[in-house]
């Protein structure tokens, strides 16, 4: 693939995508220590960058394809954005998703015109469905990343970059099956001095064995957060591009991840889902070590309301900011008081508590208290401990 792949790509996009917003980071410029902007394709249409993508293969099929209509598997981004691109280009479209979809993805999808079928508690089962539905109906698989209209599409952001901000020296770019990353990478071919960087999640990294053994090989998926890059198997079409153009790949934890996304929240003032926060992740995780102006891509903002209380929780958690504590007290009146007033004494934020009386380590007319609470950081969250102990409750 060449960069005029790319640019015919942008032509077939005119008027069909936004271009999205190149926004100065002050906060992720102090903490990185290098300029720091952020691509928002967050912003973008269906809520990613799915849609460049899908459109520019979609466009691309005949007539006759067409009238066959289109399949697709994905989590969420890719299936709306294949069903907003065959929508416009008035194509009927399958999308399977897991069994575990999260609801406004299925709806979204839904409503942008898609007929949604479920398979497998994940993407890889819900595209060995999508792909068995195309060999029996003759339907096109639109595949998420492992075809060369995919990556020019794609491609089209590192375009936008580059014209936004053209003395960018560092471009980091969430990492799963590599369609983003590899298409962003061909705007090497005109400015070599670039780096690019890929961002994985550690519990679903399979580019760094892939790339040492110089072909795609599938990795063992973990539990992670960010289902939009937990992919098992590198696509063989980025793979070529990623192992020529891409500098390096890095992983980042669940913790940096939830960090990210709550800085991003708080401090940037944007909504990303756990992937799309990649990117920051791994600034945040080693600040200084790439050089500047460095563009970290906002890939996607789709997530669910549920999962985004519960990784705003994590977040806090790691960043020191939430306190869960346990501590057992003589089940007497005024001994709850007398710990609750401690806590407002140093500053804590009593969010929940509980009692329990059935614990068999428990003596008689004693109860365990379990106590949530904002801090104001790990240092604070450190010291609470240390004068609670000092001030004679037992903390268990």
């Amino acid at each position: 693939m060449e960069l005029s792949d790319v640019l015919a790509a942008r032509s077939l996009l005119d008027g069909v995508i936004e271009e999205t917003p190149m926004a100065h980071s002050r906060w992720l410029s102090t903490r990185a220590k290098v300029p720091v902007y952020l691509k928002c394709e967050n912003l973008q249409r269906t809520g990613s960058f799915k849609i460049r993508g899908a459109y520019v293969r979609i466009s691309r099929l005949s007539a006759a394809e067409r009238a066959r209509g289109v399949v697709a598997a994905s989590a969420g981004n890719h299936a709306q954005g294949v069903a907003l691109a065959a929508s416009m280009l008035d194509t009927k479209a399958t999308i399977f998703m897991p069994e575990g979809a999260a609801l406004p993805k299925v709806s979204a999808t839904q409503g942008y015109g898609a007929q949604v079928e479920f398979a497998g508690a994940g993407v890889t089962e819900a595209l060995e469905a999508a792909q068995q539905f195309a060999d029996e109906t003759g339907a096109i698989l639109i595949h998420p990343f492992d075809h060369a209209d995919i990556l020019a599409g794609q491609g089209t952001v590192g375009l936008e970059i580059v014209e936004q901000l053209p003395d960018v020296r560092t471009i980091m770019v969430p990492l799963g099956g590599g369609g983003l990353a590899a298409g962003i990478s061909l705007v090497r071919e005109r400015h070599p001095d670039v780096t690019v960087i890929g961002v994985q999640a550690e519990d679903a990294a399979a580019y760094p064995g892939s790339l040492q053994e110089g072909r795609p090989v599938a990795a063992t998926l973990g539990s992670t957060m960010a289902d939009g890059i937990a992919v098992a198997r590198p696509g063989d079409i980025p793979f070529e591009v990623i192992a020529a153009q891409v500098d390096h790949v890095v992983t980042v934890s669940e913790e940096s991840m939830s960090q990210a996304l709550v800085g991003l929240l708080e401090r940037g003032k944007m909504l990303v889902e756990p992937s799309g926060a990649a990117a920051v992740a791994a600034l945040l995780d080693e600040p200084g070590a790439v050089e500047g102006p460095v563009v970290a891509v906002l890939s996607g903002g789709n997530i669910d309301a549920l999962l985004l209380l519960d990784v705003i929780r994590h977040g806090l958690v790691a960043a020191g900011r939430f306190l869960r504590l346990r501590v057992r007290i003589t089940d007497r009146p005024g001994e709850l008081m007398r710990l609750l007033a401690d806590l407002a004494g140093l500053q804590v934020n009593v969010l929940n508590v509980t009692h329990d009386r059935s614990a068999e380590s428990l003596g008689v007319r004693e109860v365990d208290v379990s106590v949530e609470g904002a801090t104001r950081g790990p240092d604070h969250r450190e010291d609470v401990l240390r004068r609670l102990a000092e001030l004679g409750h037992a903390l268990v």
